[in-house]
């Protein structure tokens, strides 16, 4: 069956439809993955009062593309004291945020119960907070680091009031691109096992691939599959998240830039192979506000939230170090011809 039958018939994409995806010109991708998105949403596009918290910066993998990390690339080590992330929550609980999301660097001074008493402390004060926290690659570390498994490690994190998992640490799965970007850090299949246990519990949790760097497009159609075959398994997946790679302060020296064109092909080409991930988040910390807008005909329908404030992007040159606020974000979203709708950290709608 050719290329554009199996579009028309909604048919399941292998790797090699998914990189004949890249031949068709865009407008084309975009009529296709918009269908999608109009079928499943309409002109809905989810948003939510969210807060980022990065505790700590200090890490002891190097990957090359983090401008996070403290190295010789930033050279301002920092770990928050439990009090000062309190302090940050109490403010932006002023500004009606429903999820505090909490991501770190892989601190091997800093210990265990420092990274759990966070979320038991959060959510001790704010039960009607959800707290969004701890990538694979920090699972894998503190598993690694403490003598556990990745399973006691989760149960842990549920004991101490995590709800959901963010999708970072994905990067890109193949292990020899993996090697020279992120060497070191959770491996390919870790991530996806640690996803699996987390859905075995009953937990949702996101899917992120960080793309424009040295990856293929292979590449990246491979990692779409190897998490829609884990969504086929256990329906755990909330939102695919396609990041862009920022290339400012960090060791990769990437010097071809990803085209516009490029980013919305991939948007559209994960709309259309992730046939089983609900929601498709076109993340404007990495796409630029502009892009993200337009990714709404593109299949995106979720823009993220207002974040108030983003360590780990804008340390490689995001611009969404400040966050964005909510009647802004909600006018963005209007004047591009969608329906903004209030979402929780679990796609229900508030508003």
């Amino acid at each position: 069956m050719n290329l554009i039958k199996k579009l028309e018939e909604n048919k399941r994409l292998n790797l090699k439809d998914g990189l004949k995806l890249y031949d068709l010109d865009l407008l084309t991708l975009g009529k296709y993955a918009n269908k999608i998105r109009e079928e499943k949403f309409g002109r809905k596009t989810y948003y939510n009062i969210n807060r980022h918290i990065n505790p700590t910066n200090i890490c002891k993998d190097v990957c090359q593309f983090c401008g996070f990390s403290s190295s010789r690339k930033n050279p301002n080590p920092y770990t928050m004291t439990h009090k000062e992330i309190l302090d940050t929550v109490d403010k932006s609980i002023k500004n009606g945020i429903k999820e505090v999301h909490i991501v770190s660097a892989h601190n091997p001074d800093a210990g265990l119960e420092w990274y759990l008493e966070i979320f038991k402390k959060v959510k001790e004060k704010y039960p009607q907070l959800h707290v969004k926290a701890l990538t694979a690659a920090e699972i894998n570390f503190l598993a690694t680091q403490y003598n556990l498994t990745h399973q006691d490690t989760i149960n842990k994190m549920v004991e101490y009031g995590v709800d959901s998992m963010p999708g970072g640490g994905a990067e890109i799965f193949d292990e020899k691109i993996r090697k020279r970007i992120c060497g070191g850090k959770v491996s390919s299949d870790d991530w996806i096992n640690i996803h699996r246990l987390w859905h075995n519990a009953g937990k949702k949790s996101n899917a992120t691939m960080l793309f424009g760097h040295i990856e293929s497009r292979e590449n990246r159609i491979d990692h779409m599959l190897r998490l829609r075959n884990l969504q086929d398994e256990t329906n755990g997946f909330n939102a695919f998240i396609p990041l862009v790679y920022q290339r400012e302060n960090n060791f990769l020296n990437v010097k071809d830039y990803l085209t516009a064109q490029e980013i919305l092909k991939t948007m559209a080409i994960s709309r259309l192979v992730l046939d089983n991930i609900p929601n498709l988040k076109a993340y404007w910390v990495t796409s630029t506000v502009k892009l993200a807008l337009l990714s709404q005909e593109f299949g995106a329908n979720d823009l993220d939230g207002t974040i108030e404030k983003e360590s780990i992007n804008s340390a490689s040159g995001a611009k969404s170090a400040k966050g964005m606020a909510c009647d802004e974000f909600v006018s963005l979203i209007k004047n591009s011809g969608f329906v903004p709708i209030e979402r929780d950290s679990l796609y229900n709608e508030l508003n």
